[in-house]
């Protein structure tokens, strides 16, 4: 078989070369503290879409920093009884999606609450000021200044919020919220279930932002982490900060959040992937100490994964 990475044993062996900060935990404790002093301001606005089965809605809320993130918000109409829920999260640059595809979900009973990153491709605002380059990619934005300003730190900590609240939604039964979501949206379905550990079942695919020193050795610090040879190529030419830099970055590298998940596992990885390469995504899965299981497409890349949506689905409703 063609390999564009380790063979498969090495693979599930793997457990990441990024560095880690030596004060990762207080890192992350020091910033779930600070959305925890955020008010939400929850804001319901009904969308001029609607079915005769969905309820449907904006929802916007404040984040850290004073953001206001966008939600795309749709419950079964007329749901008498608290019920499950998904948080869903996209792919790097792009949106929440278009409403019809979430309507599967919501025919199956469940509360669907689909985020927009800030300052991406949807409505949610990029409020934040930082230090240093913001050409090109948020992986570096906020890079030349203060780890708190890490842009994905704050895009984190807006997935876990909106999972409390979901959690905190009273048409929502909190022993069933979930998560979903593909290459970026799969690191912020593991960083959510991280930080929100009562997330109860997830279903990452290839999940994006985990060991960037890998992609970096690899030589595919392009495509979707291009961003990382632009900001050595501006601003650090010689590589004279690169353990700096790289151990900036794992305070943002879902491989070191990926031990707090509590919830159960469905993870989908294609061992052909070149944008986010297969032994960045074990590096993350060997990490979960949670139950967990992976689901292995060997001919496949960094695209839809024949079959994987369906398990997800019954994974959900426990028949997978």
């Amino acid at each position: 078989m063609p390999a564009i990475d380790m063979p498969i044993h090495e693979l599930q062996a793997y457990s990441g070369i990024n560095p880690r900060p030596v004060d990762f935990d207080a890192y992350w404790e020091r910033a779930l503290n600070e959305m925890r002093q955020v008010d939400a301001a929850i804001e319901l606005v009904p969308s001029e879409f609607q079915t005769p089965a969905a309820e449907c809605f904006d929802l916007y809320f404040t984040g850290v920093r004073g953001a206001r993130i966008h939600v795309k918000y749709a419950r079964p109409r007329g749901a008498e009884q608290p019920h499950p829920a998904v948080v869903q999260f996209h792919g790097y640059t792009a949106n929440a999606g278009d409403w019809a595809d979430k309507l599967s979900l919501v025919s199956l009973g469940y509360s669907v609450f689909a985020m927009d990153c800030r300052g991406q491709g949807g409505y949610s605002e990029d409020a934040g000021s930082v230090k240093g380059n913001t050409h090109n990619g948020h992986i570096i934005r906020g890079l030349d200044d203060h780890p708190d300003q890490l842009l994905f730190r704050h895009i984190f900590l807006d997935c876990a919020q909106l999972a409390g609240i979901a959690l905190n939604s009273t048409e929502v039964d909190p022993a069933h919220v979930y998560a979903m979501g593909g290459s970026q949206g799969g690191a912020l379905t593991i960083a959510c279930a991280a930080l929100e550990p009562r997330v109860s079942k997830l279903a990452p695919v290839f999940p994006f932002l985990s060991d960037y020193r890998r992609v970096w050795e690899m030589d595919l610090d392009r495509d979707a982490y291009a961003e990382l040879r632009t900001f050595f190529r501006h601003f650090d030419p010689q590589h004279e900060r690169e353990e700096e830099i790289f151990t900036k970055l794992g305070y943002i590298d879902i491989q070191f959040l990926a031990n707090r998940i509590e919830g159960e596992v469905l993870m989908g990885v294609g061992l052909m992937d070149t944008i986010c390469p297969p032994s960045t995504q074990f590096a993350a899965y060997n990490k979960i100490t949670a139950a967990k299981r992976l689901e292995i497409y060997p001919d496949f890349g960094h695209e839809g994964l024949p079959g994987f949506n369906d398990k997800v689905i019954r994974f959900f409703l426990g028949t997978y």
